[in-house]
């Protein structure tokens, strides 16, 4: 069977409690419902992973090589900061797709920066929860036409 992963990084465990004004009142799990029909429509499993750890999400990062086709990755304030991450992303020769509840370039300066974003297949923000399924089909799309 195909697979997918969905992985999101810290404080994404909090959705619909905080700061509902900028990430909505949605949870996590709806997230992960919503990818996984997704996912399932075009015949591929999802798995899924949330961590607050920096070195967790570097970790499922470097064992989805040979695992899935594909990633929707959150990697909220790392973002901004994780030049390990950003490494792990460029190292794996799976595609990413980095993802945003909110138009991170709309909020403080600096979120404006990604370190992610150069060694990522691609980026969507700020369309909220719903820009993960927006990832996910661009995602299958990219990956049925590489044929992976």
């Amino acid at each position: 069977m195909k697979r997918l992963l969905l992985l999101n990084g810290p404080n994404l465990n909090l959705l619909g409690q905080r700061e509902p004004e900028t990430y909505g009142s949605e949870t996590l799990q709806k997230i992960i419902e919503l990818v996984n029909e997704t996912a399932a429509e075009a015949g591929y499993e999802l798995d899924h992973f949330q961590s607050n750890h920096e070195g967790e999400l570097i970790d499922k990062l470097q064992q989805s090589q040979n695992n899935v086709s594909g990633i929707i990755f959150n990697p909220a304030a790392y973002t901004h900061t994780s030049i390990a991450i950003r490494d792990a992303v460029s190292a794996i020769d799976v595609p990413v797709i980095e993802v945003h509840i909110s138009n991170v370039h709309k909020r403080e300066a600096f979120r404006h920066h990604s370190m992610i974003a150069p060694v990522s297949a691609g980026q969507i923000v700020g369309f909220g929860i719903e820009g993960y399924r927006m990832a996910a089909h661009g995602l299958l799309n990219m990956i049925e036409k590489e044929g992976r």
